[in-house]
């Protein structure tokens, strides 16, 4: 590994601005995803470390609070411009610790420096509201809202996105003055200590930044802490929501899973939906939570359509996520790789059809072929349940109103993407997809950072976006006279 990416990260956690080479004696090692080879140890903290960081943050919160917001936004442009002068080298850490292709590194690097500079200029212009009060009892009275910090945020992030979706967490709570306590994800936690030198770099306040490696059971005191105002929180469905039912009464936002959709209506074109479809349910091995995973096509197309996918799925490349032409990287970890593997031969030991793929590709790498399966059951994993890889099912339906159907009957709702050249096709799948964002003529894993994101049912609670995110970090505190 080049030294240039050696020196962006200190390997230890960061606690009330020193770092500790120190822990409870077992570490976190993280390895190259695509050789094998070890990238860094980071030790596990121990329960005192995390009391201390939580007290530290805890007691930085006056200190935040007298903070402006024009200084909060100079530090975030600072902090942006820290991102944007070493943006290739952590693009290609992204692919050491988290396997993914250098493009879509690049990209999520691109990303994040969206992320920074759109708090920096929320943090600028998010106020409060004037309340409409003279009529009635209030006549004669002005009303308006402030809005205030809500305290110390627990942070806790997925591999997938390992800086992008950690500086959701972080860029809002900088905007609001909130202090983070951040444990990243165990497999990609190296672009989160990066931050941890960007923070120290910028001068933000040492007590209101912490990033620790630990255990369930210290992470899990993290989530308890009474002193502890907010948990959010990016991963699995069956963490985030054991997380909620622990945490007590803090205010709690979810970014979970889902099995994202997609409906073909007749009348689109085709050739270019299938091209963007196979890119959408295989980039970096389909490793994101609106990978597209269920594809339903209209019968009018459902052939022609079925010809077109089967092909650009075939014509996917994998292998070395540091060749530009690579889509389908490694698999996160074995686990994962061999459950997907599980998932596929189970669904077709129950008579599902494999139209490409359907096999390993590399056991010593992880890689997993780009997979399309039809003619499976909604009660198969590959169906109904997440399967974070590189595995995708198309079903034919009868007409639009059987896809929309279709693609509510499942536990998640995040988002789903509707190709169609109809307007009142549109405006029906606005009214009566059950998910938190509808991308029209598009696939359901596009989205720019401002936007709200988010989901309902199983796929979570609150909305991740800029401005939205930090309307969940703070409160309104009502004035009358």
């Amino acid at each position: 590994m080049p030294s240039t990416l050696t020196s962006l990260f200190t390997p230890a956690n960061l606690i009330n601005g020193n770092w500790s080479f120190e822990g409870d004696g077992s570490f976190n090692t993280v390895v190259d995803k695509y050789h094998g080879t070890e990238l860094a140890r980071i030790p596990h903290a121990t329960e005192a470390q995390m009391e201390e960081a939580i007290a530290a943050a805890y007691a930085s919160r006056e200190k935040l609070g007298k903070m402006s917001a024009g200084e909060r936004s100079i530090k975030l442009e600072a902090l942006a411009a820290l991102i944007t002068r070493d943006q290739e080298e952590l693009a290609r850490l992204i692919v050491k610790e988290g396997g993914k292709p250098i493009g879509y590194a690049r990209t999520e690097i691109a990303r994040c420096i969206t992320t920074v500079r759109t708090a920096a200029a929320e943090a600028l212009r998010f106020g409060g509201e004037m309340v409409p009060m003279d009529f009635g009892a209030g006549a004669g009275r002005t009303a308006f809202t402030k809005r205030f910090p809500v305290g110390v945020i627990a942070a806790i992030t997925p591999f997938n996105f390992p800086l992008n979706l950690v500086l959701h967490k972080v860029a809002p709570a900088m905007a609001v003055g909130c202090p983070i306590v951040l444990k990243p994800a165990p497999q990609a936690p190296l672009s989160s200590m990066v931050l941890g030198r960007f923070m120290e770099e910028i001068g933000w306040p040492k007590d209101a930044f912490h990033v620790l490696m630990c255990g369930v059971p210290v992470a899990e005191k993290l989530v308890k802490d009474e002193r502890v105002a907010m948990l959010s929180f990016t991963g699995s469905d069956k963490v985030g929501w054991h997380l909620k039912s622990i945490c007590g009464k803090k205010k709690v936002a979810l970014e979970l899973g889902g099995n994202a959709a997609v409906i073909v209506d007749e009348g689109t074109d085709l050739p270019a939906i299938a091209k963007s479809v196979a890119m959408g349910a295989n980039l970096y091995a389909g490793q994101t939570c609106i990978s597209t995973q269920r594809i339903y096509a209209v019968e009018s197309v459902f052939t022609a359509f079925r010809e077109l996918l089967v092909k650009e799925f075939n014509a996917l490349r994998s292998g070395d996520p540091m060749d530009p032409d690579v889509s389908v990287g490694p698999i996160i970890d074995k686990g994962h790789f061999e459950r997907i593997g599980a998932w596929v031969e189970e669904a077709v030991k129950g008579g599902a059809t494999v139209l490409a793929g359907g096999k390993a590709v590399d056991t010593n790498c992880n890689i997993y072929a780009a997979t399309l399966l039809t003619n499976t059951k909604d009660s198969m994993k590959v169906n109904c349940a997440e399967v974070f890889g590189p595995v995708a099912v198309l079903e034919e339906v009868k007409d639009f109103n059987e896809a929309i159907a279709a693609v509510n009957d499942s536990n998640y709702g995040l988002q789903a993407g509707v190709f169609t050249t109809s307007i009142a096709h549109m405006k029906q799948a606005h009214d009566e997809l059950e998910v938190g964002g509808i991308i029209i003529n598009s696939i359901p894993g596009f989205r720019i950072d401002p936007m709200p994101y988010g989901g309902i049912k199983d796929s979570g609670l609150g909305r991740e976006g800029l401005r939205y995110a930090m309307e969940e970090m703070s409160e309104p505190r009502l004035l009358v006279y």
